[in-house]
């Protein structure tokens, strides 16, 4: 009996690992997408192309954690978009659920329900316990010709906007002494 249970938390374990996708590297090409936001109107990644975008995902609305990052991005927009970012966010709930915490907590910028999680897997920001599945807290700064320019893979929710604005102006400033 113990061996069958082990033997079959294997196999479990290989199809999760099997089913992770690699987080992208650096300069590579963020890649692309088609999700519903909290309003039901299809997004691209390729709208924003131009621009930069910070890509949040996160595990699940109106948790604290994610509560907080939401509301820390809603604060800073104005730093954000005077930095010419466009704020994003992903997570696996659906877009009544979507719609609800951005009405909730007044988020003036699009969540994307990636539902099928294909998406938060493709940037390996996905949790995969095969019954249940939920974007892992990471961020991807995504620069205007659509290329990654910094990852977070350990993100504090109550400081992350303040980091990412940080960087992003940093990342503007070794661009413009090119």
């Amino acid at each position: 009996m113990i061996r069958k249970l082990a033997a079959a938390l294997l196999v479990l374990l290989a199809l999760t690992a099997a089913a992770r996708a690699e987080v992208p590297a650096l300069g590579a090409a963020a890649p692309g997408f088609s999700l519903p936001d909290q309003n039901g109107a299809s997004r691209r990644l390729a709208e924003w192309r131009g621009k930069w975008v910070v890509l949040y995902f996160y595990p699940k609305d109106d948790t604290p954690g994610c509560t907080t990052e939401a509301c820390s991005f809603r604060d800073d927009i104005s730093l954000l978009t005077a930095l010419g970012a466009q704020v994003v966010g992903v997570s696996v709930d659906d877009t009544l659920s979507h719609k609800a915490f951005a009405e909730k907590h007044q988020l003036p910028f699009p969540l994307l329900s990636d539902a099928t999680a294909d998406v938060a897997r493709q940037y390996g920001a996905l949790s995969d316990w095969l019954v249940v599945k939920m974007a892992k807290r990471y961020t991807f700064l995504i620069d205007p010709a659509g290329r990654i320019a910094k990852v977070y893979l350990a993100v504090d929710a109550a400081r992350h906007s303040k980091e990412v604005a940080a960087d992003l102006k940093a990342l503007q400033a070794k661009s413009a002494a090119r």
